[in-house]
């Protein structure tokens, strides 16, 4: 099977389908300069260049400094929702299935000084602590063709909402408020399923398992597999228990074990645990709670609050909460390969350009890996359907 960093290694630049890719989003730039200087962007961002900066992409693109980079993303007309846009159609049209699984998840952007916009000492899984970052959120579209995003949202710390002077130098807008991670994940969403996102299920880590989220997800009659704090409570026998105390009561045959899809180290084995919960449901859906413990270490325990068709069979329910760590891979492999988190811009509309560029890259990556695969598999079953030579044994028996 190719590997992706195959995949990344085998590119040309200047081929057919990257000229294709750029020819889709060309429309979007007003300027034929801008058009020709996002097409050396996105060649710089694919390149093998050790960080993706202003300096370090003129001098693999032949330029004698910065400044047409850093034109593209503060200065030049074109529309980066437009752009985001098409990022999206291009993702289903290569991967999109009818069991596409959507996934919310944030990460942080280490950041120096107090100017890049929503900049704050602030927590993220990223870094695992409090540090001076910008966070972004993340929409991404995840089926057995591979793992893209589709959308990208900056987080604005509140402490940022009532400085209207440090808002104008971030070049934030005015009718940008305060909006909780979840909010901007519900907009995200919002946007796909307006676009008819081909998409069985919603993911997501804590972060995005509180009851707004969830309820505003019934509300549009959408599945969802999304993870709660292990104080999360719940109705059971007329009273409310935490969901931590709840697991701790199941019996031994509660439990089954059951894989999480496939990691690097081969199939993820975790024991499952599933609860009916009755919680009132749209005709033909119901409520579950899903418990997930590590084999090795029973203090290892995550929960899940389900919402699906009422049949829905529990590997299924284990799949999908599987599939949010296909965008965690995704993250690392955007910053690692096309440099999502190496920009060096400070504005608001220049985040959101960059960020939108890098995506792009990496789905282009992302659909060049995975035709590279389908082209693999392809050729290996014709070799295994070609008629062989008959051996004597075959050639004799008749059936």
């Amino acid at each position: 099977m190719t590997s992706r960093s195959d995949a990344v290694s085998g590119l040309e630049h200047g081929s057919a389908d990257l000229d294709a890719l750029h020819a889709r989003i060309a429309p979007r730039f007003r300027r034929a300069e801008a058009r020709a200087r996002v097409r050396r962007y996105l060649d710089g961002l694919l390149g093998p260049i050790e960080r993706k900066n202003g300096w370090q992409m003129a001098e693999y693109l032949d330029e004698t400094g910065p400044q047409g980079v850093q034109r593209l993303l503060n200065a030049a007309d074109w529309d980066a929702e437009a752009v985001r846009d098409e990022l999206r159609a291009y993702v289903i049209e290569h991967v999109g299935e009818e069991s596409g699984v959507l996934i919310v998840d944030e990460t942080g952007f280490l950041k120096k000084g107090t100017k890049s916009a929503g900049v704050a000492r602030q927590y993220s899984g990223t870094a695992g602590r409090r540090e001076n970052q910008q966070i972004g959120v993340f929409l991404a579209y995840a089926s057995p063709r591979g793992c893209a995003f589709l959308d990208r949202a900056l987080y604005l710390p509140e402490v940022w909402t009532s400085d209207a002077q440090r808002r104008a130098e971030a070049g934030i807008p005015e009718d940008v408020g305060f909006a909780t991670k979840g909010q901007l994940a519900q907009t995200m969403l919002a946007r796909a399923f307006a676009a008819n996102v081909p998409a069985r299920w919603v993911t997501g880590d804590a972060v995005y398992g509180h009851d707004e989220l969830r309820r505003w997800l019934e509300e549009h009659g959408r599945s969802y597999v999304l993870a709660v704090a292990c104080t999360h409570l719940i109705w059971t026998a007329g009273r409310q228990e935490e969901v931590q105390s709840l697991a701790a009561t199941l019996a031994a045959d509660a439990w089954t074990r059951l894989s999480a899809g496939m990691g690097s180290q081969g199939p993820r084995w975790y024991d499952w645990a599933c609860l009916r919960l009755p919680y009132d449901a749209r005709s033909g859906m119901a409520h579950w709670l899903l418990i997930r413990r590590d084999r090795n270490d029973p203090t290892g325990v995550a929960y899940y609050r389900v919402y699906a068709p009422a049949d829905t069979p529990i590997p299924e329910m284990v799949r999908v909460a599987g599939m949010r760590w296909a965008i965690e891979g995704a993250l690392e492999q955007a910053k690692g390969e096309v440099g999502l988190d190496q920009y060096e811009v400070r504005r608001w509309e220049a985040w959101y350009r960059h960020i939108t560029l890098a995506l792009l890259a990496h789905a282009f990556l992302e659909v060049t890996r995975a035709r590279s695969v389908a082209d693999t598999t392809e050729k290996g079953e014709g070799l295994a359907n070609a008629s062989p030579s008959p051996s004597p044994k075959s050639a004799a028996y008749s059936g």
